[in-house]
């Protein structure tokens, strides 16, 4: 079976019933010329995206990623994805990955061609970096400060702060920081004082017997894994609520987790060069429960 999976898809409008929707995507291969030179996805990062897991052949929450996906091309306006359409291009490239084993499947949804008609989208999947390591033994963060306040998106809406979209040069470069640093990953923090998010991650404390995560809000992206295993704490009987963080709790948390959706739940071991509680009994807890099939 392949190891990669890339399908071109011809968006077809939200409301649309009446189609084959099997003759709207062609498979392509990976490595083969796929977009035009004026496709605004590249120059301009004019566009959205999800990244779904794919464990042991099930798509992980792909209902939670198609309505994120749908939300950010809203915000964005580009025109609404027909999600039948999404889905079935995920369970055709799900049908042609090997059951066994984690795989990463993205799906894009461009702008399009600069003058053109139509957006343009696809999907690929491709075997999953192994993240055995930062799962078992986690990993060591920074603060970054984002540049903004955690209302930002209220008064400026046009910054898109609450779509994922393609514009992720920030997000990388924060990365790259981070290992300027001697740590592995980032976690951003408003410039009036408050926990975001991390570069590709939603951040997750615990005090006490209260998990917390930033209060959803357009400043950040609502982690669709963080959700999901806010949903498995309350049926668990586990209190969760949804805040403003100010910074200082981060040195204050008995565990601190960055989770998403490939990656899973890594526990955080260190913060700005000082300890972290790391409960690795519980991060395994966690991701036992993330490699659950879950729609």
């Amino acid at each position: 079976m392949p190891e990669t999976v890339t399908l071109l898809i011809e968006p077809v409008p939200a409301d649309e019933v009446a189609r084959d929707l099997a003759a709207t995507m062609r498979e392509v291969d990976a490595v083969a010329p796929a977009l035009r030179v004026g496709e605004l996805s590249t120059q301009r990062g004019d566009g959205v995206f999800e990244t779904l897991a794919v464990i042991d052949g099930h798509a992980q929450e792909t209902g939670p990623h198609l309505e994120r996906l749908r939300n950010s091309a809203l915000i964005c306006d580009l025109p609404e994805p027909n999600l039948a359409q999404w889905r079935a291009a995920i369970d055709r490239a799900v049908a042609a990955l090997p059951g066994n084993g984690e795989w990463a499947l993205k799906l894009v949804l461009s702008r399009g061609v600069e003058h053109g008609p139509a957006p343009t989208a696809w999907l690929h999947a491709a075997r999953a970096n192994d993240f055995t390591a930062v799962r078992e033994h986690g990993v060591a963060t920074v603060t970054l400060d984002r540049g903004f306040a955690h209302d930002a998106a209220e008064r400026a809406p046009w910054l898109l702060l609450g779509a994922k979209t393609l514009s992720y040069a920030t997000n990388m470069a924060a990365l790259r920081e981070a290992r300027r640093r001697g740590a592995d990953d980032a976690i951003f923090v408003s410039s009036d004082g408050y926990v975001m998010e991390g570069p590709t991650s939603s951040v997750i404390l615990r005090h006490g017997e209260v998990y917390s995560t930033p209060a959803p809000s357009g400043a950040i992206l609502h982690g669709t894994t963080q959700q999901s295993l806010f949903e498995h704490l309350a049926a668990t009987g586990r209190a969760t609520a949804y805040r403003d963080i100010p910074i200082a709790e981060l040195g204050t948390a008995d565990a601190i987790w960055l989770v998403s959706s490939v990656r899973l739940a890594v526990g955080v071991t260190r913060l700005d060069g000082a300890s972290v509680a790391y409960d690795a009994a519980e991060t395994r807890a966690f991701d036992d429960y993330l490699r659950s099939p879950r729609d």
